[in-house]
């Protein structure tokens, strides 16, 4: 089987999951609030840079990373100087699959901000609520739900992650070989198809728990706002 580990291939998988879910919500938070609450200059260029994984082929996206991240390049270089290797390293699968899977973080957080009422975000502010404490006692726990919906679908994107991975990360056992690079290096063996139906079989288990998750959470936020919907108008 090549050396491959279907065991550890899951664990790195659900590993840059929850890392690209984790770290990468600070950035898909920003970039939702602002693409739902302003309009500036230049928005438009903004959503084309975010937006833009989703048209990219992910092996072009991983070699864009490659050029930036990789460690002949300045950025790489020195971020190799801090023991922190983008090439051919957990971390470098990580900033793969959160780049290719930021577009649909951010278009749920932002679908998040934007189905809360902004008259309640308003009415905070006639009471003497100062926007930054009228964002977090307000606009925040109302879209959380929503929120976390768009952690659940960019760990579940992660987990399908190939092209930009191989590009940037490389297929390494027990390093960055996720459940896609095992798969796809198992059926190039002769006697690899039975740990590849395991791994998809794992796969298929870990998407779908991930998808019935984020339709939960879809779901709540739905009931929740719906709840804040009638109660205004009572009222």
């Amino acid at each position: 089987m090549q050396g491959v580990s279907p065991a550890q291939a899951i664990e790195l998988s659900i590993q840059v999951g929850i890392w690209c879910a984790v770290l990468g919500l600070p950035v898909a938070l920003g970039l939702g609030w602002i693409l739902a609450r302003y309009e500036f200059r230049g928005k438009m260029l903004v959503n084309m840079v975010v937006f833009a994984p989703l048209v990219v082929p992910p092996v072009v996206t991983g070699f864009l990373l490659l050029e930036v991240f990789g460690r002949a390049a300045p950025i790489g270089h020195f971020f190799e100087e801090l023991g922190l290797p983008f090439s051919f390293s957990l971390a470098g699968a990580v900033l793969a699959s959160f780049v290719v899977g930021l577009p649909f973080y951010v278009m749920v957080i932002r679908s998040a901000f934007e189905s809360v009422d902004p008259r309640l975000e308003e009415i905070a502010w006639t009471l003497g609520a100062p926007p930054r404490k009228t964002f977090f006692r307000v606009t925040l726990p109302l879209a959380l739900p929503g929120i976390a919906a768009g952690a659940v679908l960019a760990f579940a994107r992660a987990l399908g992650e190939f092209g930009a991975t191989v590009i940037l990360a490389g297929n390494m056992e027990g390093k960055t070989r996720t459940i896609a690079l095992a798969v796809y290096t198992l059926l190039e063996s002769p006697n690899g198809m039975d740990a590849s139906r395991v791994l998809v079989v794992a796969s298929l288990f870990i998407s779908f728990a991930a998808l019935f998750g984020y339709e939960v959470l879809l779901r709540w936020h739905r009931r929740r706002l719906e709840w804040r919907h009638d109660w205004g108008n009572d009222v």
